[in-house]
């Protein structure tokens, strides 16, 4: 992976003091960003693939779906992995009022928190659906950037990328192979979307 960018982006939020919403990171390196939600599948393999590879991944957990395997990821982030935030409960947010969205944002919050001493920076809408309660609530839980993700075409530069969990009975380690040389084809690398937010 590359080292940290010189400065980093400038994602702008559309309204002072909400975070910005990014599908994509304003920049001209040939970097692009590989996350994964949820938390469902807890291949081994994986963690020997970022540690191995160097590989700067960020995962968006839901409580409700990680369940007792938050040791899988305490070991995905001891290999250098990211843990951000994706909900507690897995809802479609603008069904549930300010209260009940805050509830799930800075619950999930706590919980990393708790389990990892540290308190995320990035916030993933569960089915990439949000509105404006879901952008005030994120604000109060401490959230610095709402991260959504481009699904298909060619890849651009900074472009974010929502990495499938195995499909078809193909593992998560099968899946990222094929999409890093997807990646390697078209000439980009991978870098950490942290560095650039």
């Amino acid at each position: 992976a590359p080292g940290p960018p010189g400065r980093r982006s400038a994602a702008r939020a559309a309204e002072p003091g909400l975070p910005p919403v990014v599908d994509r990171v304003p920049t001209r390196d040939k970097v692009v960003f590989l996350t994964f939600d949820d938390g469902a599948e807890k291949d081994p393999r994986f963690v020997d693939m970022v540690r191995e590879l160097r590989l700067p991944v960020s995962v968006f957990l839901t409580d409700s779906v990680v369940g007792p395997g938050y040791a899988h990821f305490g070991r995905l982030r001891a290999v250098g992995a990211s843990v951000q935030n994706h909900t507690l409960d897995h809802p479609y947010l603008p069904s549930l009022p300010y209260a009940g969205q805050r509830a799930e944002i800075c619950g999930q919050q706590e919980k990393i928190k708790q389990r990892f001493g540290i308190r995320p920076t990035l916030f993933r809408p569960p089915y990439g659906a949000y509105d404006d309660d879901t952008l005030r609530a994120a604000a109060a839980c401490g959230v610095a950037a709402i991260v959504l993700w481009r699904e298909a075409g060619p890849l651009r530069p900074g472009d974010i990328l929502h990495c499938p969990e195995g499909r078809g009975g193909a593992s998560l380690t099968r899946a990222t192979t094929d999409l890093l040389k997807r990646v390697q084809r078209a000439g980009f690398t991978v870098a950490r979307l942290e560095d650039y937010l």
